[in-house]
């Protein structure tokens, strides 16, 4: 059974997404929250499998909600419901922590989708924005130097520090001060987030 913790401060929306999932089979809507900080406080204490957030709230936003949720739970999974399809939501959404990105004028399929995939540990891109931030991904990282996309592929294999040092025989400070390079020009916040870019941005690099 999948658990689940919706967050939206509109109440017509949320009351429709409920109805939705109480009609899929092996999923449980455990509770139900008004505004970012009171979803934070709900996952900490239920501690669901997947955390349905709306990106825009008054008192705590839904990356701020999301950025907070993944410190102090990495196993629960957020999904972002936006009305924007603009990249750089979708980019900071990402490096918050959040798992899926999907518009509110989805179809129903494609939430239960996003569910799935998530439930499953992987990732989902509402199909109207997931080529668009593809292609942004794939922008900045065509301004790594060669090394730095070596690196950065390594990474996207799951290997830490110690493995690609040793791999391109490099020393571990080297490694990391690559790494670090690699965050500023792409602008991700830290080492967590370059992981969950770089696992992403991997399947367009094997094309």
């Amino acid at each position: 059974m999948t658990r689940i913790l919706i967050a939206d401060d509109h109440t017509l929306f949320r009351a429709g997404v409920v109805k939705l999932l109480q009609g899929l089979a092996e999923v449980e809507v455990v509770a139900e929250a008004t505004s970012g900080r009171e979803a934070v406080q709900l996952a900490g204490t239920l501690h669901p499998d997947i955390v349905i957030m709306d990106l825009q709230m008054d008192d705590l936003n839904g990356l701020q909600a999301t950025t907070q949720i993944h410190a102090q739970s990495p196993d629960i999974h957020v999904i972002i419901l936006s009305m924007h399809a603009n990249e750089e939501y979708v980019h900071e959404a990402l490096a918050a922590g959040a798992s899926a990105y999907v518009l509110k004028r989805a179809t129903p399929d494609e939430l239960k989708l996003a569910i799935a995939a998530v439930a499953r540990g992987g990732t989902y891109l509402s199909a109207a924005v997931s080529q668009q931030a593809i292609e942004g991904h794939a922008g900045q990282a065509a301004h790594l130097t060669p090394r730095q996309k070596q690196i950065l592929r390594l990474i996207a294999e799951g290997k830490n520090v110690k493995g690609i040092a040793l791999e391109l025989q490099l020393s571990v400070k080297t490694v990391e001060s690559h790494r670090a390079e690699i965050m500023q020009r792409l602008r991700i916040p830290n080492a967590a987030a370059l992981i969950r870019y770089a696992a992403r941005l991997a399947p367009l690099s094997n094309k």
